[in-house]
């Protein structure tokens, strides 16, 4: 049968698309596209750079090598386990390290029994906060110095180890091991403040740029971190002053045995 043949009401009418609808109908598909790209960033961003930071943290903690607290001597039956003395007198202070140089150790009971994280020198994001973890500002105190030991880190991406930072409370122990020294610092004040009020990070926290330097009286550590959450618009504070602090030789600090805190190169540890 010929097409003229076919009925007037049986024949098939192709839509027509106007330039625009076409535009459209591409536009569309691109806005497809681009957010599906902008979900794969997210996850990226937000847990698989985690996952990456953790182990390469991991694998720089394990290379250290430091030699491993001794196990706590065991005490005859009914009798308390003597606790590692507690020395409150001047603690030894290393020099300084190269930049990227990782130092110490950061335990935090608050934030888990498997936290620990590596501390390196420098605050650089991409050769230092993202792959190894707390950064240590160059030019403020050392671990157990009088001034301010002033660290940085990630409160979300990047192995986040300062995630938790703003549910530290007044007294938390933060403990900080080097080579041979615990350094067991109390957390004495929160606070929030702009990036560019760097006086946080003073060797007394609040002297400003020119302000004459007091006789230094306090050993301080300061830990810094972007505020709010997935934001760097503020920092968030948090100031702890040293307690205490015991050679490695004499074993693993209380705060962290009593808290169940699995230290590095100890049996049952990483």
């Amino acid at each position: 049968m010929s097409a003229a043949a076919v009925p007037a009401h049986a024949r098939v009418r192709v839509p027509r698309h106007s330039a625009g609808s076409v535009a459209a109908g591409v536009f569309g598909e691109l806005l497809i596209t681009v957010g599906v790209l902008l979900g794969l960033f997210v996850v990226w961003q937000l847990w698989w750079t985690d996952v990456v930071a953790v182990r390469e943290q991991h694998q720089v903690l394990q290379a250290l090598d430091w030699e491993a607290p001794p196990p706590a001597p065991e005490a005859p039956a009914g009798v308390e386990p003597a606790a590692p003395v507690e020395r409150r007198d001047p603690p030894p202070v290393d020099e300084e390290p190269a930049f990227a140089e990782v130092f110490a150790q950061l335990y935090i009971p608050r934030f888990g029994s498997d936290y620990v994280a590596p501390v390196a020198e420098g605050i650089d994001r991409q050769q230092v906060l993202d792959v190894l973890g707390v950064g240590h500002y160059p030019g403020t105190a050392m671990p157990g110095e009088l001034g301010n030991f002033a660290t940085a880190g990630h409160r979300t991406t990047f192995g986040r180890p300062y995630h938790l930072v703003a549910d530290l409370v007044e007294g938390d122990p933060v403990v900080v091991r080097t080579a041979a020294t615990w350094y067991v610092y109390r957390v004495v004040s929160h606070e929030i403040v702009m990036p560019w009020q760097t006086e946080v990070i003073s060797p007394v926290p609040g002297l400003r740029a020119g302000d004459p330097i007091p006789e230094l009286t306090q050993r301080l550590m300061t830990m810094t971190a972007c505020h709010p959450m997935f934001s760097a618009r503020e920092r968030y504070i948090v100031h702890a002053e040293l307690d205490f602090w015991m050679p490695v030789s004499a074993g693993v600090p209380a705060v962290l045995t009593d808290a169940g805190v699995d230290v590095v190169g100890v049996e049952g540890g990483d």
